[in-house]
């Protein structure tokens, strides 16, 4: 006589959980549809379930740990010429879970969140900086308000179905060669819903809901990012059978802007500053969010050269503080000089000497110039 313990794969001392997760991968393995015309299959599998249908239940259980397979009714001995274990027995749980299917526990009528909602905002680089409100307007599904989301046109509209019982299921049972074999599904007169509409609602026409236009004010953070989403909470499509709303998630794009690229909560731009200002040094006016900025860049300034004003970024997102901005200096070689603007600048050139021109010196040295 084969062990209930052993066929699982459990010790005795193995708790519900185990006993089930060990059926489960049993049961799957050696499942008939699984294994068509293996008969070595078919009789593994009739042992696994020979032995969940009484390891599984704790009275079985009891009295097989006590007096073995002859302590339990239509299972042991017997074997399964009578398929006594199974009679009654409700796999259907178990098969859902393995197979994909719905669960007899699981009703359709349960209360269902909501669908969420997803809608685009526009801004422009600025707004997301510092913040900002915009009106956003959307459809979104609600309760009908003539019907008050129950899809009839009176009280007594509504009927209890007649052939589920109000449950919303049915449950058939069948005899199989591994017993008497019960199932759970839809009800197909009233589609899960357990309820029977006689005279549904015009406005709605028996859904119990209706497309509403709707507009809200969203506040948007300051130091908001492209492609950030707000989410705000119940303002989704209605929920079913007495579920919750579901949300609406607003996408936030930021339109680029002219002069500045966003690295973080930093920001960056290009200042271009002239010959002389490089030369000498000078206090130069460099463009922020919040005007002009003035800042003196050290003489003898190379293009290309990076400097950093604290705090002039983007403020942090829900947070303190800001980021900073970064700017590097171009040096912007004049045009349509005139006449005495190039002799001006010829003769500078030729007061110059080598010791004016660091990088100039080393490129020419290093391919052996004077």
């Amino acid at each position: 006589m084969k062990d209930y313990y052993e066929v699982l794969g459990v010790s005795k001392n193995a708790s519900d959980d185990e006993i089930k997760r060990a059926y489960r991968v049993l049961a799957k393995k050696y499942h008939p549809d699984l294994n068509p015309g293996d008969k070595e299959a078919e009789e593994k599998f009739k042992d696994v379930n020979t032995a969940y249908a009484v390891l599984s239940d704790h009275d079985k259980r009891a009295r097989y740990d006590q007096f073995g397979p002859e302590g339990v009714d239509g299972a042991g001995a017997s074997g399964f010429g009578g398929f006594g274990g199974f009679e009654g027995f409700d796999f259907t749980d178990i098969f859902g879970d393995i197979f994909g299917g719905s669960s007899s526990r699981r009703k359709s009528n349960a209360p269902t969140k909501g669908d969420d909602l997803l809608e685009r905002v526009y801004i422009s680089f600025e707004e997301a900086a510092f913040g900002c409100k915009k009106d956003v307007k959307y459809v979104r599904v609600d309760k009908c308000p003539d019907c008050k989301g129950s899809g009839a046109a009176s009280a007594d509209a509504v009927k209890t179905c007649s052939k589920c019982g109000g449950s919303g299921q049915i449950r058939t049972q069948r005899r199989t060669a591994f017993g008497i074999m019960q199932s759970t599904s839809v009800c197909p007169d009233c589609h899960g819903a357990g309820k029977i509409i006689t005279n549904p609602c015009k406005k709605c026409r028996g859904s119990g809901s209706v497309n509403f236009t709707e507009t809200i004010e969203v506040k948007i953070p300051a130091g908001i990012d492209n492609g950030n989403r707000i989410s705000i909470r119940g303002m989704g499509n209605a929920g079913i059978n007495g579920g919750p709303n579901g949300d609406l998630y607003i996408s936030v794009n930021v339109r680029p802007h002219t002069e500045f690229v966003r690295d973080g909560f930093n920001i960056k731009c290009n200042v271009p500053i002239s010959i002389a200002e490089a030369a000498l040094g000078a206090k130069i006016k460099v463009p922020s969010l919040e005007g002009d900025v003035d800042f003196s860049i050290p003489e003898g300034t190379q293009t290309g050269t990076t400097f950093t004003i604290r705090g002039k970024g983007i403020p942090v997102i829900n947070g303190k503080g800001r980021g900073d901005l970064v700017f590097t200096v171009n040096v912007e070689t004049p045009k349509n000089l005139t006449k005495e603007q190039k002799d001006a600048l010829k003769k500078f050139s030729n007061m110059c000497t080598s010791s004016n021109y660091g990088k100039k010196n080393r490129i020419f040295s290093f391919f052996g110039g004077n």
